[in-house]
């Protein structure tokens, strides 16, 4: 093996868009992320919930109007 051809692991200090600062490993020199566990909807409980009620009954309405497939019986 080669020596010398990997790039150095170091700490840095990684940045969230929402101002939380940590520490990570990497080979960049800092780090910026948008979201970060502090501010992450799952992780904070803060999730909003998507209306999924309405979206199965417009499919079942929109799906209850189509004709029905013409099969042969057994």
């Amino acid at each position: 093996m080669r020596s010398d051809i990997h790039p150095k692991f170091k700490e840095v200090t990684a940045t969230c868009s929402c101002g939380n600062e940590f520490v990570t490993a990497s080979v960049l020199d800092s780090l910026k992320v948008e979201i970060c566990s502090a501010c992450h909807p799952f992780y904070t409980g803060k999730q909003k919930l998507v209306d999924t009620a309405g979206r199965v009954e417009r499919f079942q309405r929109k799906y209850a109007q189509a004709p029905k497939p013409v099969g042969k019986k057994k």
